[in-house]
């Protein structure tokens, strides 16, 4: 299973926010190349990156930012945040991320996502953040009113390589991931998912493993607080 450290980038500083609230956020001192030279030395493969920015504005506004870390360290980069545009994911493409995470834009418009399957082959990722079992859009300002499963049957077969499935609620929470509606979504979903809000300690990443159709989890707050150290985390990926 792949462990997705995090990165969230604000003001080409690392953050972390509680349930997805910019007034409720944490910085930390070290920046977001910094950090993922950080998880490349410990041994890591995958980051996951989110540009907070560029999910309040809807532009690449950190793709610089990006652009080192991929030239810097051989990883393999997630990227999402504010990404609505064709012209957006042709820029992450071509500065060598793996993924594309599409997210409000994908949920307000089915057409744009498989358009984007289509342009984009095996490279992006769909972004599904929900509460209380509906996805919320913009930032996590906005209920979408569409049901996540219901959603999922609608783009299932769109080609969308990777589903990354956060739970609101739990986001920055440490309070575990939400196993159950995890479960839901990957017995539905055609692609692998990977498990995002919540960790809390190793034992969520071992939880992880035993579920079907999960790609890998994404470890954020946990480690910038300390509750999960890196060397035990990286034991986990080859365990």
């Amino acid at each position: 299973m792949k462990i997705f450290p995090a990165i969230d980038i604000k003001d080409n500083k690392c953050v972390r926010l509680i349930k997805g609230d910019f007034d409720n956020k944490t910085e930390y001192e070290m920046s977001p190349v910094e950090q993922a030279g950080k998880y490349k030395d410990h041994g890591f493969k995958n980051i996951h990156i989110v540009d907070l920015d560029g999910a309040l504005t809807g532009e690449t506004v950190n793709l610089d930012i990006i652009k080192k870390i991929v030239s810097k360290f051989d990883l393999n980069i997630e990227i999402g945040g504010g990404i609505r545009s064709f012209e957006s994911i042709q820029k992450y493409t071509d500065a060598g991320v793996e993924k594309v995470i599409l997210g409000s834009a994908a949920i307000k418009d089915k057409n744009f996502l498989k358009e984007a399957c289509d342009k984009f082959p095996s490279k992006i990722a769909l972004g599904l953040d929900a509460k209380e079992g509906y996805l919320s859009v913009f930032g996590w300002k906005e209920n979408s009113n569409q049901l996540t499963l219901d959603y999922l049957k609608e783009v299932n077969d769109f080609g969308v390589s990777r589903l990354i499935y956060t739970d609101i609620n739990r986001d920055g929470m440490k309070q575990s991931p939400n196993f159950e509606e995890t479960e839901k979504v990957a017995s539905n979903s055609k692609c692998p998912v990977v498990i995002s809000g919540g960790v809390s300690s190793i034992n969520d990443i071992k939880k992880a493993k035993s579920l079907k159709n999960i790609e890998g989890i994404i470890v954020g707050k946990a480690i910038y607080d300390g509750d999960i150290q890196l060397e035990e985390l990286v034991k986990e990926i080859n365990a």
